[in-house]
C-alpha cells in the first residue's frame, strides 16, 4: 500500500485531515500530513518547501498544495506533484467518483460551421471566421450565400479558403454560385431538392466527385424526398439526407419524427441535421440545446450537423457541439448516462459546491490572528475573516461599511481588491457557485484563468 505525504499550511490542516479521513480508505492508501510553518498554504513556493520540508521514512510520494508556485526540483528522491487547487477535490485527483475514461474524446459526428451572409463580408473577415470555427472544432466551413442574387466573388472566397487548408461547402440554390464553388474546390452543396435536381448531372460531368445535401420539397411533405434519393442512388451521387429540423412552435416534435422515419427507411444513409434552427431561434443559452441534439444525433446515427454562431447566446455553439459530440459518443458507446464525465459544458452552475460549514468557519475564525482578509461564500452569505473580525451577510456594501469601522488601515488599493473579490462573491452567491479567493469563477470551457494582483 502506497504511503503519501500531504503538505499543507497551518490554516488548512484541519480541512485536509477531514478530507483524508474519507479519502484514505476509499483510495486504499496510507497518508501522513506535513504542516509547514506558514499560515496560508497557497503562499508556499517550491524553493521554500525544499528548505523546510523533511520527508519521513517510508514515504512513497509527496503531494503539494495545488496553488504553490515554482519549479518542481527537490533534493529528495520521492515523486512529488501538485494536488488540486482546492484540497476538497483530492478524491477526484485520486480518480474517485468518476467513471473510467478510456478512449474519451473520440467522436464520429462532423460539424459544418456556416459563415452566414458571406457575400456581405470582406475576404479577410471570411477567413477570420473560418479560422475561429476550425479552432473551435469545425470540420468543414459552409459558405452561406444570399438568395435572390449571384455572388460573383464566391470563387475567390472558396479558393482562399482552400489555400488555407479548409474543407468547404456551398449553401446555395443558385446554380451559378454552385458551379463557381465546385470549380474552386468546394466538396459539398447545400442543398438539392426537386427544383434543382436536374443540375446534378451537369455538375457531375463538369466537376467530378462532390457531395450534396438532399431535402424534401417541403418540411411537412417527406415523401417528396424519396424519388430524389432514388435518382441520386441511380446516378452514383454521394449525398446526405436532411429531413429539416424545425424550430420549436413551428413543428419541432414532428420534425424529430421525420429523422426517425428517414433512418428507418434508409438504415445506412448519411443524414445531416441543421441544428441552428434550434440554437439560433430559441431564447436560451445554446450549450444545453447542443448537448441534447448531439445525444439525439449520436443515438440515431446522424453523422453531420450544420450550425452557426450569429445570435449572441450562440456565440460558442461550434465549441459547445465539439465538446458535446465527444461526451455523447462516450455515453452511447459505453451505455452510460452522460453524467460526471465531462464538466466543460456545466457553465452557469458548478457540478459540485464545496462547503466549510458553520463549524469550519468558526474554527478558522478562531485560529486566524493576522490582518489578512480571508473571503468565503457559504450558504448564501458572504464571510470576511481576519484576526480582528468575522463579518457575514448578503449585502457587500453593508459588510464593507462594517469593515471600514474596524480597519483604519483600509487603503484605496486594498479596497479595490476587496470590491473586485466581492463582485465575484455576489455572482457565486447568486448562482450557487464555488468561490475561492484569488481564483476565477468556473464557467466551464469559457473560464479565463485569473492571475492574482494582490
Amino acid at each position: 500500500m502506497s504511503r503519501y505525504l500531504f503538505v499543507t499550511g497551518k490554516l488548512a490542516e484541519p480541512a485536509l485531515r477531514q478530507v483524508l479521513a474519507d479519502l484514505v480508505p476509499r483510495a486504499k492508501i496510507e497518508a501522513e500530513v506535513a504542516v509547514l510553518p506558514i499560515t496560508v498554504a497557497a503562499l508556499l513556493t517550491t524553493p521554500w518547501i525544499s528548505s523546510h520540508l523533511k520527508i519521513p521514512e517510508r514515504i512513497d510520494q509527496v503531494i503539494l498544495p495545488g496553488l504553490c508556485t515554482g519549479e518542481m526540483n527537490f533534493p529528495w528522491p520521492q515523486p512529488t506533484e501538485r494536488g488540486p487547487k482546492d484540497l476538497r477535490d483530492l478524491p477526484e485527483h485520486f480518480g474517485l467518483g468518476k467513471p473510467p475514461r478510456e478512449n474519451y474524446g473520440v467522436y464520429d459526428i462532423e460539424i459544418l460551421a456556416e459563415i452566414n451572409h458571406a457575400s456581405r463580408l470582406p475576404l479577410e473577415k471570411i477567413l477570420q471566421l473560418a479560422r475561429q470555427y476550425r479552432d473551435s472544432g469545425a470540420d468543414l466551413i459552409d459558405v452561406g450565400c444570399d438568395p435572390g442574387s449571384t455572388w460573383m466573388e464566391l470563387e475567390i472566397a472558396v479558393q482562399a479558403l482552400r489555400e488555407e487548408g479548409f474543407r468547404v461547402s456551398i449553401d446555395s440554390f443558385n446554380p451559378d454560385e454552385v458551379a463557381m464553388g465546385l470549380a474552386a474546390g468546394a466538396e459539398c452543396i447545400l442543398s438539392v431538392n426537386s427544383s434543382n435536381l436536374n443540375k446534378v448531372r451537369d455538375w457531375q460531368d463538369r466537376f467530378g466527385a462532390f457531395e450534396v445535401v438532399v431535402l424534401p420539397d417541403s418540411p411537412k411533405d417527406l415523401p417528396t424526398l424519396y424519388p430524389l434519393v432514388e435518382k441520386l442512388h441511380k446516378w452514383n451521387q454521394r449525398f446526405r439526407i436532411d429531413p429539416i429540423l424545425e424550430p420549436i412552435g413551428m413543428g419541432f416534435a414532428e420534425s424529430l419524427g421525420r429523422y426517425l422515419q428517414v433512418r428507418q427507411r434508409y438504415p445506412e444513409a448519411e443524414i445531416l441535421m441543421g441544428i441552428g434552427n434550434l440554437t439560433e431561434l430559441t431564447d436560451v443559452d445554446s450549450a444545453g440545446l447542443n448537448v441534447m441534439l448531439a445525444g439525439f444525433c449520436q443515438e440515431l446515427g446522424i453523422r453531420s450537423v450544420l450550425t452557426t454562431e450569429v445570435i449572441n447566446w450562440s456565440r460558442s455553439s461550434v465549441k459547445e457541439f465539439d465538446i458535446a459530440r465527444r461526451l455523447m459518443h462516450y455515453a452511447v458507446k459505453n451505455k452510460t448516462v452522460p453524467k460526471r464525465i465531462e464538466n466543460q459544458l456545466v457553465m452557469l452552475r458548478d457540478p459540485k459546491v464545496h462547503h466549510l460549514g458553520e463549524e469550519g468557519l468558526r474554527d478558522l475564525a478562531e485560529r486566524i490572528t493576522d490582518s489578512n482578509y480571508r473571503l468565503f461564500v457559504e450558504a448564501g452569505e458572504i464571510h470576511v475573516i481576519n484576526g480582528k473580525m468575522h463579518l457575514r451577510g448578503k449585502d457587500p456594501f453593508d459588510i464593507f461599511e462594517d469593515m471600514m469601522k474596524l480597519d483604519s488601515k483600509l487603503d484605496a488599493s486594498h479596497s479595490f481588491y476587496l470590491g473586485y473579490e466581492m463582485a465575484k462573491m455576489v455572482t457565486a452567491m447568486t448562482l450557487n457557485k464555488n468561490y475561492t479567493q484569488d481564483q476565477a469563477l468556473s464557467w466551464g470551457f469559457l473560464t479565463v484563468p485569473e492571475i492574482s494582483h494582490r
